[in-house]
């Protein structure tokens, strides 16, 4: 999907100038920033992230047993 996101001169010429020293592409810069603030908000990035954040949350409300350490016969 295609989206047109308007900058000012100054930011613009930073994130080309970021593009180039890290050398990367605008949209790899873009796509770094978009999963920043996905992130920052708690929203799952792909089907891997939304189940690992269920299994936590599930996770979360069962008990944990500790396991006892095994003796050994004297």
């Amino acid at each position: 999907m295609r989206k047109l996101i308007d900058f000012d001169d100054d930011t613009a010429a930073k994130l080309k100038q970021l593009a180039r020293d890290r050398m990367a592409t605008f949209q790899e810069l873009a796509d770094e920033a978009f999963a920043d603030l996905l992130k920052k908000h708690g929203v799952p990035l792909d089907l891997k992230d939304a189940l690992r954040k269920s299994a936590r949350h599930d996770g979360a409300a069962a008990k944990i047993i500790p396991l006892k350490k095994r003796t050994k016969p004297r």
